[in-house]
């Protein structure tokens, strides 16, 4: 990287809660956050953001009759947005840089529009403004009243760690000294849940009884990164996260990020990612730079709780990390897999235990070890179609 990036402030509304403190409360127990869902009269495990959160939402929607017809996607970008440029101290004057993405946009809005297309024979007005994905980024811009460049893009599902490479390569262009960056999601609908069956990764477990103490399918329901599982086991979830990115090294700075790498695989099919995840191995490598894999203390990884998935990505940080092994985690037991937005939470995730000094695993994984220090943690993220992002992040 030519020179290190400050997160200065980074907000989320997911299924942790609507804040920092509600994330880190919640990442402190061993409970998930997964629940069952009828789509179609029939069931299905999702991450939802919880009651509360919602009602900020829903109270978001009313403040302004123009956010009546905005999908949840787009309220969850505001949301987060408001509180991370809060956080950060900055106006809508500094005319920031906006770059927010996500795998699926507007899809609850889509499937209504379509669905009524279906049944009239004709469009809403509002059809097309609000389902495009500039959609979000724009929406967010006009809420901060800032002028800045605006983007909005799909990468599948690592479309946030994505934005967070275009707003370092704006900021290093010196077009721009801060740059709001993230994803958004709210793939909880029928279709998605259907399309994801279709592909046979969705888990097919039950919640177990409240009950159930012991660590297995039963009280676990997505087994990311248990390399032992027998079928797939990811779920979905919601949820929009945001950081703000200042050029150099700041007082404020929640964390620095030290390197970045990108890399993206030959198709063999639409969703085919290689055994040993080589997009991984030269993304990691290539964030890595000068620093001796020795050094990295955690990787906070993408698995999405599918057995090729999680067991390529496992492959890849065997080849890259032979000598040592950093301490290995994800979230997505907990929360799901948001899609575009699972990078910015796995940010968010890599961000608390930098700022706490704490690891936080895997409560169903045996002899996990814990770093002896946190400075340099590596966050990973891929989508179908091959494209791996990993972020060096550093206290």
């Amino acid at each position: 990287m030519q020179k290190p990036i400050s997160i200065t402030a980074i907000s989320s509304i997911s299924p942790l809660g609507k804040s920092l403190d509600d994330a880190w409360k919640s990442y402190q127990n061993d409970t998930h956050c997964l629940s069952e869902k009828s789509f179609d009269n029939e069931n299905a495990l999702v991450a939802e953001i919880p009651k509360d959160a919602k009602e900020h939402i829903e109270l978001l929607r009313q403040s302004d009759s123009k956010y009546k017809s905005l999908d949840d996607t787009v309220l969850f970008a505001i949301y987060a947005s408001r509180q991370a440029i809060k956080q950060a101290n900055w106006n809508g004057s500094d005319n920031f840089g906006i770059n927010i993405g996500s795998s699926r946009g507007a899809t609850e809005l889509f499937e209504t529009y379509h669905k009524d297309y279906l049944e009239k024979n004709k469009a809403k007005t509002l059809c097309s403004p609000t389902t495009t994905l500039g959609n979000i980024s724009s929406w967010v811009a006009h809420d901060l009243q800032t002028q800045g460049p605006e983007i909005s893009h799909s990468i599948t599902c690592s479309t946030a760690l994505h934005a967070m490479l275009n707003g370092i390569a704006w900021i290093h262009s010196g077009m721009c000294d801060k740059f709001l960056v993230g994803g958004s999601e709210a793939p909880l609908t029928s279709f998605t849940i259907a399309q994801m069956r279709a592909l046979k990764i969705y888990s097919k477990n039950k919640l177990s009884d409240p009950c159930h103490s012991e660590h297995s399918e039963a009280s676990f329901p997505c087994l990311a990164l248990d390399l032992k599982k027998k079928q797939n086991t990811m779920v979905l979830g919601e949820g929009a996260s945001m950081a703000c990115l200042e050029t150099g090294e700041k007082e404020n700075a929640l964390a620095i990020i030290k390197g970045i790498g990108y890399a993206t695989e030959i198709l063999e099919h639409n969703i085919s990612i290689s055994s040993d995840a080589q997009c991984f191995q030269k993304s990691m490598q290539m964030a890595l730079g000068d620093l001796n894999p020795d050094d990295i203390d955690i990787i906070v990884m993408h698995a999405p709780g599918t057995i090729k998935g999680d067991l390529s990505e496992y492959k890849a940080i065997e080849k890259i990390f032979c000598n040592k092994t950093p301490a290995l985690t994800t979230n997505k037991w907990k929360i799901g897999h948001t899609f575009g937005a699972s990078g910015a939470l796995n940010i968010e995730f890599a961000v608390l235990m930098l700022q706490n000094q704490k690891f936080i695993g895997i409560p169903y994984l045996e002899n996990q070890e814990s770093p002896k220090r946190i400075k340099n943690i590596l966050v990973n993220a891929v989508g179908f179609g091959g494209n791996a992002v990993s972020i060096l992040l550093s206290k």
